[in-house]
């Protein structure tokens, strides 16, 4: 049966999602770290904190490539991409956008930067280097994972790609969330639980650009 109803393309949905703020494009980001001989202190204090007490940690491997896009004679990329690719478990590849910091309210409690993922095939790194992109970086990472609420903690060892020596004596310990836009409640939900973790571990924004400008 013929209907009338106009054709929406996928461009115009997007759109929709977005203004809607139904779409996670924003991250929420508290980022710390703690040597290794303390890790099982923290782990022990984040199974008792966060959901499924009763059951052990989610351990993840993952690896992890940065790729840039940049014009002819510009040092500075005009997009950056990540792809990662699950270890341990049969996934999809992961394709994200992360934006830089917003500088908005000084006060906030938490980072905030654009973020977008991707579920995508294995042709996603062969399709970027055709586009131009060039692989950055690479590394693998290994930890474990915690959830409270919307609330996701990963406490982490980077490795190089070809080795398992990590690179530092310390792990490395993330707080985030995605959400819509709008929901700028989360910040204060995510500083009241990292002051649960002091003082072992103390998650805190980090300032990205003062690294930049070390010599």
């Amino acid at each position: 049966m013929a209907t009338s109803a106009t054709p929406v393309n996928a461009v115009d949905l997007l759109q929709q999602a977005l203004q809607s703020n139904i779409i996670p494009n924003q991250e929420f980001l508290l980022q710390g770290s703690i040597l290794d001989s303390a890790a099982e202190h923290l782990l022990h204090r984040l199974r008792g904190l966060c959901d499924n007490v009763d059951t052990p940690p989610e351990t993840f491997t993952d690896y992890e490539m940065c790729l840039s896009l940049k014009l002819p004679n510009e040092k500075t990329p005009v997009m950056t991409l990540r792809v990662r690719r699950a270890q341990d478990v049969d996934a999809p590849y992961q394709l994200r956008y992360i934006g830089q910091p917003e500088l908005g309210d000084r006060t906030r409690p938490t980072l905030v930067r654009s973020s977008l993922d991707i579920a995508c095939t294995p042709h996603v790194v062969e399709f970027l280097t055709e586009m131009g992109f060039r692989v950055d970086f690479e590394y693998i990472t290994r930890g474990y994972m915690f959830r409270k609420g919307r609330m996701k903690v990963t406490v982490s060892k980077i490795t190089k790609v070809n080795g398992s020596e990590s690179i530092s004596q310390s792990y490395l310990v993330e707080l985030s969330v995605l959400a819509p836009t709008g929901q700028d409640a989360i910040a204060e939900d995510m500083r009241i639980f990292a002051e649960q973790l002091k003082p072992l571990v103390q998650l805190e924004k980090i300032d990205y650009k003062r690294f930049a400008q070390m010599p």
